[in-house]
């Protein structure tokens, strides 16, 4: 019986660590996995963003529509932002402390990315789209043109 309730403890907390993780997929992930994806993540943005709702780790894919200047207050951040193939659109703030830019990033370009949102009026926030160095907060990435930046 204890190792019954062990077993369930560890179900549940392992349910509880990856079902928050909604929409996440690997950015090598292609072919009808990657539209199916998509459309997940889209509706599951849609929904976060009704709801206003914060912290939720996302995965998903735009196109750049507009490239924004950097933000060099405290930890520096490139900011552009996309529209998902829903319409609705999410600024994406990639901290160029911790990860490289996206040098070649132009209007039109098509971005996959994993990271944490955070509702706004406006659409919403995709940020800690890099790798953690510690702590308990997942990784994020961005990927365009074949490269992932992290």
């Amino acid at each position: 019986m204890k190792k019954l309730l062990i077993f369930a403890a560890l179900a549940l907390a392992g349910y509880l660590y990856y079902g928050g993780r909604i929409g996440v997929h690997a950015p090598e992930a292609a072919g009808k996995a990657t539209v199916a994806a998509a459309t997940s993540s889209d509706s599951v943005l849609a929904d976060a963003y009704a709801n206003r709702r914060s912290d939720l780790q996302v995965s998903g894919e735009g196109t750049v529509t507009r490239l924004l200047p950097d933000d060099n207050k405290g930890s520096r951040h490139q900011k552009f932002i996309i529209a998902l193939a829903s319409g609705q659109t999410l600024l994406v703030a990639h901290n160029i402390d911790v990860a490289p830019r996206i040098q070649s990033l132009v209007p039109g370009d098509r971005v996959q990315f994993a990271g944490e949102y955070e509702w706004n009026d406006k659409g919403g926030v995709v940020h800690w789209t890099h790798r953690t160095a510690s702590g308990p907060h997942p990784g994020g990435w961005l990927k365009h043109n074949g490269r992932t930046y992290q």
